[in-house]
This record gives C-alpha cells, sequence and structure tokens, in this order.
C-alpha cells in the first residue's frame, strides 16, 4: 500500500513538474509588437529611388527614429547630399502657412520635379480655413433661389499652398493657394499618347471624345455643349467593351449610364488602340451579400469561373483605328478554350512620378506581340499580327506535361531579336530568337532559376538580370542581380554576398540600388554600377528603437523533406523572454502556394502572423515545401501537380519533428497550424490528414472546397485534362480532393474564419466545411468577419486575438475568458 502512495505522489509531482514547463500566454508581450507600435518603433528598411530623367540622379526619401530626411543622389559624380536643410526647410513653411513645424516634424511630401529638374514642387496644407471658390455659374438675377443661395454662409476648407523649392535656393516661391485639382476622369478616361482623342465605355459600348471637347469637360463636367460620340453598337453586359467592375445592385443601378474605363494597349504613334474583348455571358454568377454596409442587405453579383466547368471565357483581340473610327478583328480561333495577353512596352524607371502613364504596345513598328496559352496551360504560343491588317503568325511555341509560366518578351537590335523566358530544361533561363522565331542561342543556361529581366546594354550586347540558386552555398531563394552578354558568356555577379537582394536599375542600365538583408540582419542599401563595384553605402535601417525593446532576431534552418533528399529551408521565431526551463509548443504558419511560400528571406517589421505569435508563448517555424516556391527547380515547384490538397503535408510534419530532435524546448505532443487563404485550406487538410500529429488549427479564409475556387489557380497547379472525343469535340475533365471529404478524421481543436463578403475566396467553400463537420458530429469553432473581403481588413488585428485565444486555450492550458479583449483596448481612448 505504501509503495502504491509513493507510486501514486511521484506521478502526480512529475505531471506537476510537466504542467510548470508550459509556458504562460504572454499577451503583453503580444500586445507591444502589433502593427500600430511596430509603426512607432521601425520606419525605412530600404531605398526606393525615384530616378530622373537627366543623368543618372535619383531622389529618395529615408525615415528613422530622427525624422524624414530626403536625398539626392548623382551616381556619376558619387555625390549624395540633403535635398533641402530641414530646420530651413521648416522655417519657411512655417513662416507662408502660420503652423509651426520643426525639423523632425515636417509634413508627409509629395515631390514632383520640374521640366528642368532643378526645382521641386508640393502642395501644403494650413489650419487656416478659407471659403471654397465655386466655379461661376450663369444664374438668373431675379431668381429666388439665387437670392437664398447669396444668405448662406459659405463652405470652408482648409487653405493650401502649391510651393516650389529651387535646389540649393534660400527660400520657398508661392506658386499658387489652390488645391489640388481632383480628377474624377481619371477613372474611366484612356487618354491616348498624344493626348488627342479619349475612349471610355458608357452602357457597355466605346465612346470618344476629341481632345477640345475633353478640355472642355475637364473645365466643367455639366457642360452641355461637350460632344460625345459613340463608337460602337454592338456592346452588352458582360460582352462589352470596358466598363466591368463589382458592384452592388443598389450602386449598379445607380451608375448604370455613367462614363466608365475601357483599358487596353495604344500603338506609340496614338492611331491605333488594341482591345481584349471577353465574352462572359455564358459563365455563371457567384454572389456575396453585404450586410453591414447600407440600410438594407445588398446583393453583389459577379461572374466566376470555377474548375471543371465546360464554358470558358471567350476571348476576342480588336484592333480599333483612330483616324478612320473603324476597327478589325485578330483571326484568332474562338472555340478553343484559351486566355490571350498582349506584350506590353516595359516602363521605365523615370516614369514613376509622372502623371501620365499610358499603356503602350512592345513594338514601335506596327505589330502587336501577343501571347496564347491553352486552358490547361500546357501549351503556350508567342504570336505577332500586324496592326493594319490583323494577320498574325506564331514565332515561339512551348509545350509540357505540367503548367506553364511566363514572363514578358523582351525586343531588341531595332526589333530584330526577341529575349523569350521560358523552364524548358527545368530551369528557368534566357533564350535569344530572331525576329522570324529562330532561335539564335540559350542566353543563361544551369541549375538555377532565372527570376526576372533587369535591364539591357544594346551596344556591348549585356543582359542584367536577377536570379536564384546560382551560388550553391547560399540559401537558393536568395536572389541576386548578374550580368553575361548574350552569346552566353562572362555571366557575373553584381552584388555578391550571403543576403538576398532588390534591385532598381536606372535606365541608363549603369548603375542600380541594391537594398539587401537576411531576416537576421539589419537592412542596408547601397549604390552599385553595371560592373558590380559598390558607388557609395546609401542607408542602414534604424532598429534601434526595436532592439530597445527586447527585439531579437528571428533563426533561419535547413532541414530534409520528407524524401529524406529534398532541403527545406526555413526560419525559427521563438519568444523573446523565452526561459530554458520550459518547453514549448510549436506553431506552423503556413501558405502553400505554389506561386510562392510564406517564409520570409530578407528582414521585415511585419510580424503579426509571426514574431507576434511566438510572443504569446510559442516557437512559430515557417517552411517551405516539395511542390512550393518557383524560385527552386520547375521539379520542386511543380510537385504537387495532381494533388493539391495534401502534397505538401507530409514535409510540414516531417520538419516538425527533425526540429524536435534537434531543439529540446520544443513540445512535439503540441503542435498546432495556421494560415491564411491557401494557408486556410492547407492548415485544416492538415489536421484531417494527419489528426494525432496536429493538435489545434485556425484556418481563415480557407477555399477548403476547390471545387468552387477560381478556376485560374486550381487548373493551374492541380491541373485539369483536355480530352476530345471521336467527333473532335473538346472536353476538360478535372478532380481534385477537397478538405470536407475528411471532416470524420478531426479530432484536434479546429477554428474556421471567413470574411462573408469575400469575392476572392467564396465564403461558400468554408460553410461547406463547417457542414460536414457539423453532419460528424465534431466540435469545432466557427467565426464569420461581417463585411470583410478576403484581407479581413478593419477586423485583422481582432482575427489575431482569435488565433492567440485559441491556441492559448488548446496548446498553452489558459482561456481568456473575459469579455473585453484587453489588449486592443489598452491604446484605444474611451469615450467621454
Amino acid at each position: 500500500m505504501k509503495n502504491i502512495l509513493l507510486l501514486f505522489l511521484s506521478l502526480f509531482a512529475t505531471i506537476a513538474i510537466i504542467a510548470q514547463e508550459t509556458p504562460e500566454p504572454n499577451y503583453r508581450a503580444a500586445a507591444k509588437y502589433s502593427p500600430k507600435n511596430l509603426a512607432k518603433m521601425v520606419h525605412s528598411t530600404n531605398v526606393s529611388p525615384h530616378w530622373l530623367k537627366k543623368g543618372n540622379r535619383f531622389w529618395y526619401s529615408y525615415k528613422t527614429s530622427e525624422g524624414s530626411n530626403y536625398y539626392l543622389v548623382d551616381a556619376d559624380r558619387k555625390s549624395k547630399q540633403l535635398l533641402f536643410d530641414n530646420v530651413k526647410m521648416a522655417k519657411w513653411l512655417t513662416e507662408i502657412t502660420k503652423d509651426p513645424y520643426d525639423a523632425k516634424h515636417l509634413p508627409r511630401f509629395r515631390f514632383k520635379f520640374n521640366k528642368a529638374e532643378n526645382a521641386i514642387r508640393f502642395r501644403v496644407k494650413s489650419t487656416e480655413e478659407v471659403a471654397v471658390v465655386e466655379d461661376k455659374k450663369e444664374e438668373k438675377k431675379d431668381s429666388t433661389s439665387s437670392k437664398k443661395a447669396k444668405k448662406k454662409k459659405p463652405k470652408m476648407e482648409k487653405k493650401t499652398y502649391y510651393l516650389e523649392y529651387k535646389l540649393g535656393g534660400n527660400g520657398l516661391t508661392i506658386i499658387n493657394t489652390k488645391k489640388e485639382e481632383k480628377k474624377p476622369w481619371l477613372r474611366w478616361a484612356n487618354v491616348a499618347p498624344d493626348s488627342s482623342i479619349v475612349l471610355y465605355s458608357k452602357n457597355y459600348n466605346l465612346y470618344w471624345m476629341d481632345k477640345v471637347n475633353f478640355k472642355k469637360f475637364i473645365k466643367d463636367e455639366k457642360d452641355s455643349t461637350v460632344v460625345e460620340n459613340q463608337w460602337t453598337k454592338d456592346g452588352e453586359e458582360n460582352y462589352g467593351y470596358g466598363g466591368g467592375s463589382r458592384e452592388d445592385n443598389v450602386d449598379k443601378e445607380k451608375n448604370k449610364d455613367k462614363r466608365k474605363g475601357v483599358w487596353g494597349t495604344w500603338s506609340h504613334d496614338s492611331k491605333k488602340f488594341v482591345f481584349q474583348k471577353s465574352d462572359s455571358r455564358h459563365i455563371k454568377d457567384l454572389w456575396v451579400i453585404n450586410s453591414t454596409g447600407k440600410k438594407r442587405p445588398t446583393l453583389e453579383t459577379y461572374k466566376y469561373h470555377m474548375p471543371g466547368e465546360q464554358e470558358y471565357y471567350k476571348s476576342e483581340l480588336l484592333i480599333f483605328d483612330i483616324p478612320s473610327k473603324s476597327h478589325i478583328k485578330v483571326p484568332l480561333d474562338t472555340v478553343r478554350q484559351q486566355s490571350i495577353s498582349v506584350f506590353r512596352a516595359p516602363r521605365k524607371q523615370s516614369s514613376r512620378d509622372d502623371d501620365f502613364r499610358p499603356s503602350l504596345l512592345l513594338s514601335k513598328k506596327g505589330k502587336i506581340y501577343f501571347s496564347v496559352i491553352s486552358r490547361d496551360r500546357k501549351k503556350y504560343d508567342i504570336n505577332v499580327a500586324d496592326l493594319n491588317t490583323g494577320e498574325y503568325k506564331t514565332l515561339i511555341e512551348e509545350r509540357f506535361n505540367t503548367y506553364i509560366e511566363s514572363r514578358p518578351l523582351i525586343l531588341l537590335n531595332n526589333e530584330k531579336e526577341m529575349l523569350h523566358w521560358a523552364e524548358r530544361d527545368g530551369w528557368a533561363h534566357f533564350y535569344l530568337y530572331d525576329s522570324d522565331g529562330n532561335l539564335k542561342n540559350q542566353v543563361t543556361e544551369g541549375d538555377y532559376h532565372v527570376d526576372g529581366f533587369a535591364g539591357l546594354d544594346e551596344k556591348t550586347r549585356t543582359l542584367y538580370f536577377t536570379a536564384n540558386g546560382v551560388n550553391k552555398k547560399q540559401d537558393p531563394y536568395y536572389l541576386h542581380t548578374y550580368k553575361i552578354n548574350l552569346n552566353g558568356s562572362g555571366m557575373k555577379t553584381l552584388d555578391a554576398g550571403d543576403f538576398t537582394a532588390t534591385t532598381s536599375m536606372a535606365d541608363s542600365n549603369k548603375y542600380f540600388v541594391s537594398n539587401y538583408s537576411r531576416v537576421n540582419t539589419v537592412p542596408k542599401s547601397e549604390l552599385r554600377d553595371a560592373n558590380g563595384r559598390k558607388v557609395m553605402d546609401l542607408e542602414t535601417a534604424d532598429l534601434s528603437q526595436l532592439f530597445a525593446s527586447g527585439y531579437k532576431f528571428p533563426e533561419p534552418f535547413k532541414v530534409k523533406a520528407d524524401d529524406g533528399i529534398t532541403d527545406i529551408y526555413g526560419v525559427m521565431y521563438k519568444p523573446f523572454d523565452m526561459d530554458s526551463t520550459k518547453v514549448y509548443p510549436l506553431l506552423e504558419y503556413v501558405y502553400p502556394g505554389p506561386q510562392t511560400e510564406a517564409v520570409n528571406k530578407s528582414f521585415s517589421y511585419r510580424m503579426d502572423r509571426l514574431d507576434r505569435m511566438a510572443q504569446v508563448g510559442f516557437v512559430v517555424i515557417t517552411l517551405g515545401n516539395r511542390g512550393g516556391h518557383p524560385d527552386r527547380s520547375k521539379w520542386y515547384h511543380n510537385y504537387g501537380y495532381g494533388n493539391l490538397r495534401d502534397y505538401g503535408l507530409a514535409d510540414k510534419k516531417y520538419v516538425a519533428q527533425q526540429l524536435a530532435n534537434k531543439h529540446k524546448f520544443i513540445d512535439i505532443e503540441k503542435v498546432g497550424i495556421y494560415g491564411h487563404s491557401g494557408g486556410g485550406f492547407m492548415s485544416t487538410a492538415a489536421m484531417l490528414v494527419y489528426p494525432d500529429f496536429f493538435k489545434a488549427a485556425v484556418s481563415s479564409a480557407g477555399n477548403h472546397d476547390n471545387n468552387v475556387y477560381n478556376s485560374w489557380w486550381s487548373e493551374t497547379h492541380h491541373g485539369v485534362k483536355e480530352e476530345i472525343d471521336a467527333k473532335g469535340k473538346i472536353s476538360h475533365k478535372y478532380k481534385i480532393d477537397d478538405n470536407q471529404s475528411l471532416a470524420k478524421n478531426l479530432k484536434g481543436h479546429l477554428m474556421l474564419i471567413h470574411g462573408d463578403m469575400d469575392n476572392n475566396v467564396n465564403p461558400a467553400g468554408t460553410i461547406r466545411m463547417a457542414n460536414e463537420l457539423i453532419k460528424a458530429n465534431k466540435r469545432f469553432k466557427f467565426m464569420i468577419m461581417p463585411g470583410q473581403r478576403h484581407g479581413f481588413g478593419s477586423m485583422t488585428e481582432y482575427s489575431f486575438w482569435l488565433r492567440a485565444d485559441h491556441f492559448s486555450k488548446y496548446l498553452l492550458g489558459k482561456e481568456a475568458t473575459d469579455t473585453d479583449i484587453l489588449f486592443m483596448n489598452l491604446n484605444k481612448p474611451m469615450n467621454r
């Protein structure tokens, strides 16, 4: 009896010790790193250059805990100087506006350089109120309404100063005190590159105004003498010339006769306009209901193509001739289900601040370059059409057994050559073609991934590009900039280092700004030349306040996938006050892609889903999985093709087990998982496929049933089979596993969250999941976010605390029972 008692006491003591080893939820630490609080501790982390048109110059702003500074950099002269003296600027603004400023607290500027690029112009609002200047309109002098109007108190508004500062000057010039003119026409007016004509949509048809009438409209939009011209008459809803937008039934009726946008691509001489007309009349409708926005709930109806549906969008390519007001159609096969994309001229870096940036055709020589991809994404063609006749031919064909991805086509050598990006050898590379579609040579080659085009020096025939995985000693996701000769020789790294970098190259291709970091380093920015030589350091991020708060960098890790061969890369986030005597539940934050992976490679202060969750009392990890990010081989990226539910789950489980074996502070018996959108789908799937391993999940906005998600994502990454019967009729077969079919497997604690206005991932997917869980007699939590779209908007912070509560209760053993979410209310001023 005595031995039994001693055994019982020993067992009780062991249980007590184990219970003590689990940390208490630390909501206060999590609240410290809310987005609002972080905005006070971390400011600029990269240089975003505004390249000027003259010389290799750019300006940028950079904010630290000492305020914002504005700099002008001249790369040729290797100089960097303040755009203006903050102390003097504060003095001048105070004198002009009569509002107090100091060097650390200047208004947020929106600069525009003048044409000579020797002065900047900007607007500043003062607190002084002045009468609103109304447009004078003709009124009858003896009208009663006119007399009454004169007696009304004038409307007041903040006085606006439009100012100019000449670089190196000693003061500000007041240009005027007019407020910035509102331009409602920008929402619908498609202005030709030479401004000679404006195109727009009205009642689903194409309309136009000439320059004279458009100017009259801008001056007075109610001017009855403005002449509008109707070009087409065959437009109808869901088969029109622009004007399509998602509106609820109330707004749709209210706005039905208003002018709307018609978007397409202009020829460089403004004489042609290329428009892609889409017929979606036969595509079925989908709906969301806005229960909170207006007096009565409103219905939003929109066309939404779901995977496996036999109907498909029918696309036409039309060429409108501006002088003759006629149009022709490119003779494409509209029976075959396919998607069309017109290649556009790349925008110059120096046009970033331009008010007017028309969309131009890639070619300046009367050609339309466009791509066509089959519905199953396995057949991709690059074509060229004559801008006058519409006749076209195919230049390049790509064929693959999984989906084909693409990048913009690059023309060079006076349009005699083309640079084409493709993954035909299992890796992404550039290929050089002549204008007739004959392959000249492969430019880049090897077991690395070319991410994209950065620049091209046609005189020296040097290509600048970004790529992943060139240096085998580094994380393959790290992005770097390279140059190579178009004949494939002389490849060189331009920003070497153990980090990942983003590049902004000058239009001249002589210099580029590089922003670089890792998740565990302070972000830095520098200017380099085309040979990779560092011209100057630009900035180092100010993280002093962040570190003073107790912040610690996360830890990158590398382990193996479930096959024991493939390298998996991830990042581990820990509580900053981690106690070595305790063991911590493990949370996985997931997003399956396959277009990306939820693993940060550079420093990020957007911590809501990672660092901040860790502070509650968890070890949080993000990790890749086979079938994830495209920045590795096509094999890695396409691994999940045909198995879009389960493909990444074995890796998620095995990685957790490896980390627990390595780190004694991880409690492998308490593993949770969470994610949003695709991550919502994956986290629920993990709970159902491995119900004895994953103990709790929070799944938000998940596409649990991909049969009711959009066809592009699902048919692309999972696959749809094109079948042709004996009579030549084409049909498309689609089959995919969904989450709700495994509802009976649930053992752990699941929370489902969805916005009721989500018109990306319709709430139907989550509702179907809930329906099957109820049928299976399962306990789970289900939260609807009223009035919220896919991202939860203003309720994002609320959703964080729902997640914290859920994991605290089921993994830390402490339930929050207060009605108020205390740490949402702490910094909220109460109404008196």
